[in-house]
């Protein structure tokens, strides 16, 4: 049993965890996306060759650009839209993350409290319409992304968690029979099966299905072309790349983590490494040894959790915990590999799962976050009104892109509508700081938040510090 002061049952399990079993189960491990690595990625669509003019430009084909791009053309067949990605559609967040759909458009209800009180009930409506309109937009489309309606199961590891579960969910928690019931594991003590909270998709297949659906639509789209620089030019606003010029009368930036093109957005947003691993696909015998008969995604109740679900195919995926942070924010590629996180997942993994302790990992892979201190996104505006950036998801952002979407192009369209007048559209979060500051703050809340957990619970100075002003940092 833990107790204040002393380790938590992930640290233990880092401690008593054989290294050469935890590096055995990793040999061999591909250091890619196993979502992207299990689809047919279609031919990328040829990079811009020359200068051009259109009506809305969207620069980047993750999901925030995709549905931003999409939703335009459905608005205004008529309108012109072009597409500009500088590697494939999909290949960065979109297609990396853990298929996690939530409704939630401000991190989770407390979250939402914390910075914007007066409207956390119309965000939460507006979050649950949202979800269904991006489930019927998938239908409608046709995008078979194995979309499955399951829930979210939120598991206590410590006694305090359990506390605080059985203080905020009193009667829809389970106890620790009652949720091993559901998924066996030694580490639960409690949990609450959140039936509506979360419905899981396939990330590659969303996003191509996207892409798909964008082409058909009649988005002119460039993958392999990336943006330079953007400035005015007599009332428009031109773009530049490494192959040509675009002139706009709109532009829409959905470039999630990379540095903005706007200057005024870049201390905004921070750049955050999150790790996950896969297994190679149970047997009968292993799936019967832990239950998880109805399938829910599954995330733990601490500052530093884990999320974790099974494959269409069987496996598990396994992610989260660390949130890595480089100086300068910095995005390289060789930071989507780190060996140490993922040796501390595969132990976790083991302690989570003991009877499939023999279980190898077939994939291995990270990827940037677009962290904002309010942990959702927020919009920027630029060159009087014609380019808008929305960013900031910090990890929830599957559904939340959708209504970014939305949001994005009513304030391109210039004309206020009930969601340009949300204050979580008008108000922007607190910019992190330059460095060294930034690192400095980051290095210090993690240890802060890791002490916490140590402590049962209970928030430094520090951290009660950066909740006043409406800060903070997890992963």
């Amino acid at each position: 049993m833990s107790r204040p002061g002393g380790a938590t049952a992930y640290e233990r399990a880092e401690r008593l965890a054989d290294p050469n079993a935890i590096r055995h189960s990793l040999n061999g491990v591909r250091h890619t996306s196993y979502w992207l690595d299990s689809i047919a990625e279609p031919q990328a669509e040829p990079a811009l060759d020359h200068d051009v003019s259109t009506d809305l430009v969207v620069v980047g084909g993750g999901y925030t650009g995709l549905w931003t791009a999409l939703l335009a053309k459905e608005r205004d067949p008529a309108r012109e839209v072009m597409l500009l990605e500088g590697q494939t559609c999909g290949w960065a967040a979109s297609g990396r993350n853990g298929g996690f759909v939530e409704p939630s458009l401000t991190h989770g209800r407390s979250n939402g409290e914390l910075h914007l009180p007066d409207e956390v009930d119309e965000l939460d409506r507006l979050g649950r319409d949202n979800l269904a309109g991006l489930c019927a937009d998938v239908e409608r489309l046709g995008i078979d992304c194995d979309m499955q309606p399951v829930g979210v199961l939120r598991v206590a590891t410590e006694e305090y968690q359990r506390r605080d579960l059985a203080a905020a969910h009193p009667t829809e928690m389970l106890d620790r029979d009652a949720v091993c019931a559901e998924v066996d594991s030694p580490l639960y003590r409690a949990g609450v099966w959140d039936h509506e909270g979360c419905i899981l998709v396939h990330p590659g297949k969303l996003a191509l299905g996207l892409r798909a659906a964008c082409l058909k639509a009649g988005v002119r789209m460039h993958e392999h072309t990336t943006v330079r620089s953007i400035h005015a030019v007599a009332g428009r606003t031109v773009l530049r790349t490494d192959q040509g010029v675009v002139t706009a009368r709109r532009i829409a930036l959905a470039t999630n983590a990379a540095r903005s093109l706007l200057a005024s957005a870049r201390y905004r947003v921070i750049p955050v490494y999150d790790y996950a691993i896969v297994t190679e696909p149970l047997s009968a015998q292993q799936r019967e040894s832990i239950g998880w008969n109805n399938g829910q995604g599954i995330a733990d109740m601490g500052e530093r959790f884990h999320y974790y679900r099974p494959t269409p195919d069987g496996r598990i995926l396994f992610g989260g915990y660390d949130a890595i942070y480089h100086w300068g924010r910095k995005i390289r590629p060789e930071f989507d590999i780190r060996p140490e996180s993922f040796e501390r997942l595969a132990a976790h993994f083991q302690a989570t799962f003991p009877t499939l302790s023999q279980l190898r990992f077939t994939h291995a892979w990270g990827g940037a976050i677009d962290t904002s201190t309010r942990f959702f996104c927020f919009f920027e505006r630029a060159h009087s009104g014609r380019v808008v950036q929305a960013n900031g998801f910090t990890g929830l952002g599957v559904a939340a892109s959708r209504f970014a979407a939305r949001v994005t192009l009513d304030l391109l369209a210039g004309t206020p509508t009930a969601l340009t007048q949300l204050d979580l559209v008008r108000r922007k979060p607190l910019p992190f700081p330059p460095e060294p500051a930034a690192s400095l703050g980051i290095k210090l809340t993690v240890a802060e938040l890791a002490r916490s957990e140590r402590r049962g619970g209970r928030r430094s100075l520090w951290l009660h510090t950066l909740d006043r002003f409406g800060l903070g940092f997890s992963s």
